[in-house]
């Protein structure tokens, strides 16, 4: 795969597309007015002490915070290029993960995967310590093989198992340990108290691999429910087709799809077919037609050679073939055939849902 700048945040490619991981823009402005104690060393566009370029490179940012009272800042979901363990050591904060929410307590573990949305903060920051560093594995796509680190010094079948527990496992929030505490405490020492990263850079390694290790070790004790499909082939094409409504306007060929998935056509294709039952071009003008159906009843103001343009369509004569052959009139005639929304019912609703608000 090819190498990933740390100039740019990293890119992913989900069910909306593309997203960029995240460079933490609350936190930065919170630590900017002084609202709480924030120390990092960081790679690229995260918060922190800037680390040299070759001084472990997919360490993305090794964090904490001290919050002695609650914020005016929260970080909205989010995501973040590598795998995240986060531990908070002294007050509660709430974290969500893919819209369901957790009420973390000291002492609690959070594990969270590749690219996987979260948000700290339901919507602002409790007084709180909290520790978190990330990993880049050098995953865009669930079904990237992860690429750990070469100081990561695990035996490979151990770095092998460590790789299936962590990504084919949902739990999110585990009970910490002393031994895993202690890891996060050494770690924000020499952050907290050393400017200079690279100074430390042989004890940071040290501590990272202990952490690593323990973590390790909590997870093999306890009895995981594992689950393949969350790093699979198979998933990483279904998120693609789920998203392509929100890109129907691009100029998709069946390579480019299978570009995006990091497949090539013929499995692709296959992928395709076993998740919708219609071929790749056929679900490509499923959706745009579906967008069209939307545009036609919600804009009375775009003519049809805008909204054919606009989903995707080269001509609006084309546009009206696939139209008509799908849904057996002309997009002319669906238009009339739905009522019209005038700007009165517009006012009316808005002063209804003003008044709510209210």
């Amino acid at each position: 795969m090819k190498k990933i700048s740390k100039l740019q945040p990293a890119i992913f490619y989900d069910v909306d597309g593309t997203h960029k991981a995240d460079t933490c823009e609350n936190l930065k402005a919170a630590k900017a007015r002084g609202e709480l104690l924030h120390s990092a060393y960081a790679h690229g566009c995260y918060p922190g002490v800037k680390m040299p370029p070759k001084m472990l490179p997919e360490l993305c940012v090794a964090c904490v915070w001290d919050a002695n009272k609650d914020q005016s800042w929260g970080l909205p979901t989010h995501r973040n290029e590598g795998i995240e363990f986060g531990y908070l050591t002294r007050g509660k904060l709430d974290f969500i993960v893919e819209g369901v929410p957790y009420k973390l307590k000291a002492g609690d573990l959070t594990i969270t995967r590749p690219w996987q949305p979260h948000q700290v903060g339901n919507p602002l920051i409790s007084a709180s310590r909290m520790h978190w560093l990330i990993l880049d594995v050098n995953v865009r796509r669930p079904n990237d093989p992860w690429k750990w680190p070469s100081w990561i010094n695990f035996a490979s079948h151990d770095l092998q198992k460590i790789t299936q527990l962590l990504s084919h496992n949902e739990q999110v929030v585990w009970q910490g340990n002393k031994q895993i505490e202690k890891c996060f405490e050494k770690i924000a020492e020499y952050i907290v108290k050393t400017h200079h990263p690279e100074a430390i850079q042989t004890r940071l390694q040290l501590y990272i691999n202990e952490l690593s290790l323990e973590v390790y070790e909590m997870l093999q004790a306890k009895n995981i429910k594992l689950n393949a499909r969350l790093s699979s082939t198979h998933r990483s094409v279904e998120m693609f087709l789920a998203g392509l409504n929100n890109h129907a306007d691009y100029p998709w060929t069946l390579e480019s799809m299978a570009k995006h998935c990091n497949l090539g056509r013929s499995r692709f294709a296959h992928y395709c077919k076993r998740i919708t039952n219609m071929t790749a071009a056929e679900y490509l003008n499923h959706c745009r037609i579906e967008k069209a159906k939307k545009l036609l009843i919600e804009n009375h103001h775009m003519n049809i050679l805008d909204i054919a343009m606009t989903c995707g369509f080269e001509s609006s004569q084309y546009f009206a073939t696939v139209f008509k052959k799908k849904i057996g009139i002309s997009p002319s005639q669906y238009r009339d055939r739905q009522p019209k929304t005038t700007l009165s019912d517009c006012t009316i609703q808005g002063k209804k849902l003003f008044s709510a608000a209210v």
